[in-house]
């Protein structure tokens, strides 16, 4: 099974592909290459073997011309002896041999037919001229393995030899005879052989190479990357939207994983939300049912403990009795917040002493933090206005996010600071887009993907034929927008609304800090919004509140000294039921915190360091919005 799946793989598919093509590729050319070689050490062989035969003739051709046999036996002799000369020999017109340096064969016929006549001869009679490659040929040897290589050089009747007295040719005669040299060709196959060995090694090696190079780069470029993507459309396929795959590159499958983690992290997203409403319904309705049981417990202490109150003579306990009171009335309305928070309602407002709220949430969670001995510093600046909340859920706010810093910071050591100013705040930087639509009033919010926790304004994206999507950061002038394809430039960039494509920019404006084009939308009801298509701009511009101005706010900072958040639990610290205190919390604190500053609207930000600390910062408008 193992080696039945290791042969379905595309790398080794690909591998064995190119390892096939390059095996016939290197086999053609050594083939042609070993060829090639041959044929020129056999040239080389037969220039020698045709040189060797005209220096034979040459020297020969006086002692023969005065009819000196002795000599002319001498020449052949001593010539002869060269290394690899196997013989030489001379036949007369009728093909007896009448010079030999093998002296047992003088005087012997040739057969005409045999490899050294058969060249010049045709219907009996010999040929006058021959080309080269014509008088050579290549046999066996019956001595050993080795081949010979034969020449024949004919002899031509000249006018010296016709003349002369000694000799009987008529003129009329062209070949007098035939000069017949053997050479061995025992060192020349050897060399082939040679050559021909050192090619098959050279293809073998080059072969063996090449494979594993192809092998190396393909597992590194092709089956790691695409093992990678296996593994993690299995690891979805069992449920873990998590899982992240690493870089891969630039290349296609490098896109592809990018596009893969896009996918996920949208699944996860998406799979978080639907989850989210599931127990935003169940809150819904486990609240209903909470509501009208505790409200009755709570009924008979707030009546009891009432007529106590106006029953006691003791100062300290009527002091306790009144904190009772007063906790179980805000008990009562945190029951009730807890529903109105479901339903999204909106909170009663009136005008109210912020430091004062602050001083009695302090209150509630004094004796909490003097058992722990942790130190609580106050730091409220006094000329804070009365400006309009709702009281009993800004204490709600206080006391749950001071019950947080005390469960976060350590016995003894611990130490927790609250502070309270104005600070003057244009919109830019903090106000924060809640609602947003295209001309044709189609909903640009997206509760799915979240920036900062808040709802982003999603937008359709089109560049050279790829579609994609942005969400745009809703707090104006953070930009700290999130980008689902890549995009390199402006040109040519097309951005719409994403549900009835309609296009949201602004053909008769541009940018003023890199003239690229200019996207618009709606902001009900606080006019146009206005920013730049170029990803690496950070122009934007909302006329309606910037002419508004600044803006006074009641900043609040609760900050402890304590473990600190983890970076990348920080998103998610404000979405309902998400903990970090495991079984200990329920995760409905800062999700409840959220809402009501969200209500109120101002903003909370949270900045936090392990092992150094965290601190809350609340913003309240004291002014009323626009």
């Amino acid at each position: 099974m193992k080696l039945k799946q290791a042969f379905t793989k595309i790398s080794l598919k690909l591998i064995l592909t190119v390892g096939v093509v390059t095996i016939g590729i290197i086999s053609v050319y050594s083939f042609l290459s070993i060829q090639a070689q041959r044929n020129e050490l056999l040239s080389q062989a037969e220039i020698y073997a045709n040189k060797l035969s005209e220096t034979i003739r040459n020297s020969t051709h006086l002692s023969m011309l005065e009819n000196r046999s002795d000599q002319t036996h001498n020449i052949i002799n001593t010539i002869a002896q060269e290394p690899g000369l196997q013989e030489i020999r001379i036949f007369n017109k009728e093909g007896r041999i009448i010079f030999s340096s093998q002296k047992e064969f003088i005087g012997e016929m040739v057969d005409q037919k045999a490899e050294a006549c058969y060249a010049c001869h045709t219907a009996n009679e010999p040929l006058e001229r021959l080309p080269m490659e014509d008088r050579m040929r290549i046999y066996d040897s019956a001595q050993d393995s080795s081949r010979i290589l034969g020449i024949i050089n004919p002899i031509y009747n000249e006018q010296s030899c016709w003349e002369a007295d000694c000799h009987v040719h008529p003129a009329e005669q062209k070949v007098l005879g035939v000069l017949d040299v053997k050479l061995s060709l025992k060192d020349v196959d050897a060399q082939i052989v040679s050559s021909e060995f050192r090619s098959i090694v050279f293809a073998v090696i080059a072969i063996a190479l090449l494979s594993l190079i192809i092998g190396i780069f393909v597992r590194k470029w092709i089956e790691k990357p695409v093992n990678e993507l296996v593994n993690a459309t299995e690891q979805v396929g069992t449920g873990n939207l998590n899982y992240v795959i690493k870089d891969l590159g630039s290349d296609e499958l490098g896109l592809l994983g990018k596009s893969f983690n896009n996918m996920t992290q949208k699944l996860a997203d998406a799979r978080l939300q639907l989850f989210q409403s599931d127990k935003m319904a169940s809150m819904g309705r486990l609240a209903a049912g909470v509501a009208h049981e505790i409200n009755n417990p709570l009924t008979a202490v707030l009546t009891y403990s009432s007529f106590l109150l106006k029953r006691v003579n003791n100062p300290e306990i009527e002091e306790d009795l009144k904190v009772i009171v007063r906790e179980t009335k805000r008990s009562r309305e945190i029951v009730k917040s807890l529903l109105d928070f479901a339903r999204q309602s909106v909170p009663k407002k009136s005008n109210a002493n912020i430091n004062e709220i602050i001083s009695n949430a302090v209150a509630v969670v004094d004796n909490q933090l003097s058992m722990k001995h942790i130190k609580l510093d106050k730091n409220l600046e006094e000329n804070i206005p009365l400006f309009k909340i709702d009281s009993n859920q800004m204490q709600q706010v206080f006391i749950n996010l001071l019950v947080n810093a005390s469960d976060a910071v350590q016995e003894r050591s611990g130490a927790i600071s609250v502070a309270s100013r104005i600070i003057s705040l244009t919109p830019y930087g903090t106000l924060q887009i809640k609602n947003a639509v295209c001309s044709k009033r189609h909903s640009l919010m997206n509760e799915e993907m979240k920036i900062d926790g808040k709802p982003s304004i999603k937008l359709k994206l089109v560049q050279n034929g790829k579609e994609g999507f942005v969400n745009l950061d809703p707090t104006y002038g953070k930009n700290r927008d999130k980008y689902g394809i890549e995009i390199k430039s402006s040109e040519q960039l097309q951005i719409s609304c994403p549900k009835c494509n309609i296009s949201v920019v602004d053909k008769d404006s541009s940018c003023p800090k890199c003239k690229s084009a200019v996207y618009t939308f709606e902001v009900p009801p606080r006019g146009i919004f206005e920013g730049c298509i170029n990803p690496q701009c950070d122009w934007q511009r909302w006329s309606f509140v910037d002419e508004a101005g600044v803006r006074d706010y009641v900043e609040i900072k609760i900050s402890d000294n304590g473990s600190g958040i983890e970076k990348e639990d920080l998103p998610r610290i404000f979405e309902p039921f998400y903990s970090t205190k495991g079984q200990k919390g329920t995760g409905l604190g800062l999700a409840v915190i959220w809402g009501i500053i969200d209500n109120h609207d101002g903003t909370i930000n949270v900045e936090s360091e392990i092992g150094k600390g965290t601190t809350f910062t609340i913003l309240l408008p004291i002014s009323q919005s626009a």
